[in-house]
């Protein structure tokens, strides 16, 4: 996750990019993506007021054959939440 600082005035974008290779079915990349956004959305509310590009490093699914299950969406969700 990168931060940079808006201009005075300026909205703060969001920038999300998960790899196919990372997360094969589109219904996790998707997925993710969703989590991510409502994730940030609750921050730039509250305290964050800057630019953010997230940006997905490590496959995820390897040992379920590929699916996002719900025990992966809880830790990537505190992860992502510990960033913030």
């Amino acid at each position: 996750m990168y931060f940079a600082n808006t201009k005075e005035g300026d909205k703060p974008d969001l920038g999300i990019a998960v790899a196919k290779k990372l997360a094969k079915r589109a219904v996790d990349r998707n997925l993710l993506k969703r989590m991510i956004r409502e994730l940030i959305r609750a921050a730039q509310s509250n305290e964050l007021k800057a630019d953010v590009v997230v940006k997905l490093k490590k496959p995820i699914g390897r040992e379920t054959r590929g699916r996002l299950r719900k025990k992966e969406k809880v830790l990537l969700r505190s992860q992502v939440e510990g960033l913030i």
